[in-house]
């Protein structure tokens, strides 16, 4: 199948490697043209804007970082929508807000073109070993269309219903799910370190018995090592995800303090200078306001 695969970011490279191992005919577009570099040695098509990319492709996958470069990739001047082919499908991986959502789903509905979104969970090892969650939103027909594509990124695929902006709403929410989860884990071990209990002992205890999650495993094991400088998701993103989380819930009124708890603590992360590194880094904010010493995290 011929794909064209835009943004190229940790996530983005691996799901579009793995489509190009797959045998797809892939055309790759980033801003930064050399992250292309590699899998256009093996042979993968370099596009130099998103109309080329999009050109001729049967499936357009978009895996960029907000709101504004997704929206002036898909619409704005040498844009994927003013070069889709009849028939072909945008599918959109980013998780973006549900005002840009909405603006992706009715500015392709109003050039008849199909869309789906199909955010995606895991980190980027899991995406280069094909075992993401997807949550899928569109028509059934495009669902179907795109569904043998996404297969090869995730080991499972989950419907959000007939809407796209349904994936995006799921998609916010869990990513809330684990960020509050990183700031429970940070508060309890900075609170039994204080007492003299290593956050490791806490960790395995914590892992080995009620709270074995992936989540818990692979943030915590970060958390406990300290070791937050090789970022599946910065700060900044997290931000981002977190204040659209808190704007779904004021459009449809529904109250969610936590979600307001974990935003002032990514935004204390990013004044500490924090704002490049994991977002398993709210770990020493709460060890900060805990009075223990913050030693150097890598």
């Amino acid at each position: 199948m011929k794909i064209g695969f835009l943004g190229l970011g940790a996530m983005g490279h691996a799901m579009a490697r793995r489509l190009l191992d797959a045998g797809h005919d892939l055309t790759v577009f980033n801003r930064t043209a050399s992250k292309a570099d590699d899998l256009v040695a093996l042979g993968a098509h370099r596009a130099t804007t998103p109309a080329e990319a999009a050109r001729g492709a049967e499936i357009v996958v978009s895996m960029l970082f907000d709101d504004k470069t997704t929206e002036t990739a898909t619409f704005g001047e040498d844009g994927i929508a003013g070069a889709m082919a009849p028939g072909a499908v945008h599918v959109c991986c980013s998780t973006l807000s549900l005002d840009q959502a909405r603006r992706l789903r009715d500015g392709h509905a109003e050039r008849s073109q199909a869309y789906v979104t199909a955010t995606v969970l895991g980190r980027p090892p899991a995406a280069m070993a094909g075992q993401l969650f997807i949550i899928l939103g569109g028509d059934e027909t495009s669902r179907v269309m795109v569904t043998p594509v996404l297969e090869i990124i995730g080991q499972r695929i989950f419907v959000a219903g007939n809407d796209p902006v349904q994936s995006n709403l799921v998609k916010l929410s869990l990513n809330f799910l684990i960020m509050s989860t990183i700031e429970q884990m940070a508060e309890v071990f900075a609170l039994n370190e204080k007492a003299g209990t290593d956050p490791s002992i806490v960790f395995e205890i914590m892992t080995g018995t009620l709270y074995n999650a992936p989540v818990h495993k692979n943030y915590g094991k970060l958390m406990v090592e300290r070791s937050y400088g090789y970022p599946g998701a910065p700060v900044t993103l997290a931000l981002k995800d977190t204040e659209a989380f808190l704007a779904a819930g004021h459009e449809y009124n529904v109250p969610v303090p936590y979600a307001a708890i974990v935003r002032d603590r990514f935004l204390a992360a990013i004044a500490a200078g924090d704002g490049k590194k994991d977002f398993a880094v709210l770990m020493e904010r709460a060890r900060q306001d805990a009075g223990l010493t913050r030693g150097d995290a890598s």
